[in-house]
């Protein structure tokens, strides 16, 4: 049991708390006040002149199934023998002994959602973890999160080049729409047969997960939303590159949510030359919900907070910034019920910050994981 006191807390759902006392017991958050009498068998942590936040969340990473410094041995992101490939699961390729763990939890990272790559149109299940422990299976916090999906150059590149379907931006949307409707009828006949691909791609059309969609150019984004009506589907949009320049029509979709990022990348390809860091400001300002994304190891999952940074330079609050990090990140990945912001009965993730977590000369002194400093 922990009481951390004298505490500015910066509690995830907008409100920053002066000379607080947050009190954890069996790995939750209990309560916070301003009590002075601690109980004589709970750890007292100081915290004064420190900021406390909940633990930081990345919503779209590819940790553990992209390992760094290793090359093809390490490389478990893409299957790419197919197009399509709904039967395939992340936490099947997972290390949890990677580097970019350590790198997170260091970073103040405590969640994170890691998920197949973009060279498919369908790319197959994702998984929620904390960022600690060594055996992926008693990480998760969710599980499936929700089915990669993909539009624009990568899939029409990887598979284009190959002769096969999709070559065209056409192709890659006919390709979802098949399986959809595949999936659709598999629902609806006799299933003398179980089809992991359709089982798994079932569980979308009868909304247990979410469809995230890798889509940077407007007519992308379009294009997504457009099916997501079609079909009836819940769906967030992930990168959203352009999605400063029909943010209006997004917001027209207010089930939508957004995930930005990763804006530190150089321009590679010709759908982010209008990358920019007033984009999360714009879709903000629409009444659309943000998370910020670094799409690790895109860029370094380290420089979460970094591109926050960069994002408050670019227009946005810091409450915002810290909201797109921690409550709207989880609320993003559906499980706001467990982390995201400092409330009782939610997890004990939280970091006790040297000073402003957005002033880059601070850091990020003493991490906790349900209740457990790692």
């Amino acid at each position: 049991m922990l009481a951390i006191t004298n505490a500015t807390v910066w509690d995830g759902n907008g409100n920053r708390l002066e000379g607080k006392t947050v009190f954890v017991k069996d790995g939750k958050f209990a309560s916070i006040s301003s009590e002075e009498n601690i109980p004589a068998d709970y750890q007292v942590v100081d915290a004064a002149g420190k900021v406390v936040t909940p633990g930081l969340i990345d919503v779209h990473t590819h940790l553990g199934v992209a390992e760094e410094g290793v090359g093809k041995e390490g490389s478990d992101f893409n299957e790419t023998s197919s197009p399509e490939t709904p039967q395939v699961r992340a936490i099947d390729g997972i290390n949890p002994m990677e580097q970019g763990f350590e790198d997170a939890r260091k970073s103040g990272i405590t969640t994170v959602q890691v998920m197949p790559g973009s060279a498919n149109v369908i790319g197959g299940e994702m998984v929620v973890l904390k960022t600690v422990g060594h055996i992926v299976d008693e990480m998760v916090i969710k599980s499936p999160s929700g089915m990669k999906a993909a539009t624009g150059e990568n899939p029409k590149r990887v598979h284009g080049d190959k002769g096969k379907m999709p070559v065209t931006r056409m192709g890659v949307a006919a390709r979802l729409r098949e399986k959809l409707i595949e999936a659709q009828n598999y629902l609806n006949g006799d299933k003398k047969e179980r089809k992991l691909d359709m089982e798994n791609l079932a569980k979308v059309l009868k909304k247990e997960i979410t469809l995230r969609v890798h889509a940077h150019r407007a007519d992308d984004i379009l294009t997504v939303l457009r099916i997501k009506r079609e079909f009836d589907i819940d769906l967030t949009i992930e990168h959203c590159t352009e999605g400063h320049k029909i943010a209006d029509y997004i917001a027209k979709h207010e089930d939508v949510r957004v995930s930005v990022g990763p804006t530190m990348s150089t321009r590679s390809k010709v759908e982010l030359k209008d990358k920019g860091w007033t984009t999360i400001k714009t879709l903000l300002d629409a009444g659309i919900s943000c998370s910020i994304t670094t799409d690790h190891p895109v860029v370094g999952i380290e420089y979460l907070v970094t591109s926050a940074v960069h994002a408050i330079k670019g227009g946005i609050t810091e409450e915002q910034a810290l909201q797109a990090l921690t409550l709207d990140a989880a609320k993003h990945i559906g499980v706001a019920d467990r982390v995201g912001s400092i409330e009782e009965g939610k997890d004990a993730d939280f970091v006790v910050w040297s000073g402003n977590p957005f002033d880059l000369r601070n850091k990020a002194e003493r991490i906790f994981i349900n209740g457990e400093e790692i």
